[in-house]
């Protein structure tokens, strides 16, 4: 059995945090999905960080948190990590999630979108969700704006 996960610092999850907003807020700016997501080494550093390219890449798989593993590369400390995502993870994302043993995923909203918290859960994953009222505001100007786009991405 592998030794806990060290707890994060607030000033840990507050940067992930804003990394992965300043991450959605890219997205939003490439005429994307304002979508952003951040890992963490277990000693609370950021190692990679992605953003939905869904529409700029015109692939259905280029999701935030997909995007950002991807630009983690090859590691091997996957369940050492910590995942943060400004929105709930989708059944895509949260497979991916569980796929790496990641054990850890904090949340900046999921009023907009509830994803795969009680999987998570399930798969004995910590799972903290912030109610971000910066995350919040993403979506639902993106839902307001862009009301086509917001449910093609969650499947409508």
């Amino acid at each position: 059995m592998s030794k806990p996960l060290p707890p994060l610092t607030d000033a840990q999850m507050n940067a992930g945090l804003d990394a992965a907003i300043a991450q959605a807020e890219k997205g939003w700016r490439e005429g994307g999905i304002p979508i952003g997501s951040s890992l963490l080494d277990e000693r609370g550093v950021i190692v990679a960080v992605g953003h939905n390219r869904r529409v700029q890449h015109g692939d259905p798989t280029a999701h935030a948190e997909v995007d950002c593993i991807r630009n983690a590369g090859r590691r091997r400390d996957w369940s050492r990590c910590t995942l943060i995502s400004t929105l709930s993870p989708c059944p895509m994302c949260t497979g991916t999630a569980v796929l790496f043993k990641i054990p850890r995923v904090i949340i900046g909203e999921n009023k907009t979108f509830l994803g795969g918290e009680d999987w998570m859960a399930q798969k004995g994953m910590q799972v903290r969700v912030l109610q971000d009222p910066r995350c919040i505001a993403l979506m639902e100007r993106m839902k307001r704006e862009k009301p086509d786009l917001w449910a093609e991405d969650i499947g409508e």
